[in-house]
């Protein structure tokens, strides 16, 4: 793996840890990481992406390893930080990824921010109105949203995460055949102070949010050409998701993965990377 150099950058009001990898002169990429995971979930990307000239920032998102831990949580603050982010690098507009609620963020704020996105890329994460299209057509969803309703709770999805060293997580890391040193850099990230309750603090935060608009969520259109790439073996997030996808984006292509899982950019690297390079290329090409 290349190995990226890791540094802080000082937003206004938040100290934000970040990975990058590539020349400096090249052409800027964001990558959002999603949950539970931080900057190191986009290790395999790094070296196609970087081989191909692209500079690559890996932030780890606010509450989540390094970074600071303190909220508010709610997709404005989160999208915020990103634009914050790349005023911080001198980025004016750039393609952007992101896998889970990476993905969620980076919907958002394509919908927000619509000057400062070159390229859309999401895995296996939801557009806030597809998602709540699909719980409301597929009871599925919903089933498979039940962690969600658990994280509402205080202090018990911490203690039940925490417990004998992440044992919850262990069936995770081994679907996706992590090292021993790989798992222990997970770890390690979740053992920060405060990591647990800020992450979770999302989810707490979403369904807040939710509540308040009556689950309304209503977003602009994307108008940033999309490519979602999705895992299908996803235990917490149905195809479903994404059956209304074209009612909220202008220029969509979707590729289904049938063999891959939810942390599809790790499970099935080699395909990702060539479906994200492809839709990446500069247009003629």
């Amino acid at each position: 793996m290349i190995e990226p150099v890791e540094r802080f950058v000082q937003l206004p009001g938040l100290r934000m840890h970040y990975a990058v990898a590539g020349p400096e002169a090249g052409r800027p990429i964001i990558l959002l990481h999603g949950f539970p995971e931080f900057w190191y979930s986009w290790r395999f990307q790094i070296p196609a992406l970087v081989q191909a000239g692209f500079r690559v920032y890996m932030p780890d998102q606010r509450g989540y390893n390094l970074t600071d831990k303190h909220g508010p949580y709610d997709v404005g603050t989160l999208t915020l930080d990103i634009a914050q982010f790349q005023d911080a690098l001198g980025i004016a507009r750039c393609p952007i990824a992101g896998h889970d609620w990476g993905a969620v963020v980076a919907w958002a704020f394509a919908a927000r921010f619509p000057e400062r996105v070159e390229k859309l890329v999401v895995m296996n994460g939801p557009h806030p109105n597809a998602y709540l299209d699909a719980c409301r057509r597929h009871f599925a969803q919903i089933r498979k949203s039940w962690y969600i309703y658990f994280f509402q709770l205080p202090w018990l999805p911490e203690r039940m995460i925490r417990r004998n060293d992440f044992a919850v997580l262990n069936r995770v890391f081994r679907a996706l055949r992590m090292s021993p040193e790989d798992v222990q850099r997970y770890k390690a990230a979740l053992s920060q102070l405060g990591a647990l309750t800020a992450m979770i603090g999302w989810y707490r935060a979403m369904v807040r949010g939710l509540v308040r608009s009556r689950f309304a969520a209503p977003h602009a259109r994307i108008t940033a050409p999309t490519c979602v790439i999705w895992g299908e073996r996803d235990v917490a997030l149905d195809r479903a998701c994404n059956e209304t996808l074209p009612h909220y984006v202008d220029d969509l292509r979707i590729h289904y993965l049938p063999n891959a899982n939810h942390w599809v950019q790790m499970h099935r690297p080699d395909e990702v990377n060539s479906l994200l390079l492809s839709f990446l290329a500069p247009e003629g090409n």
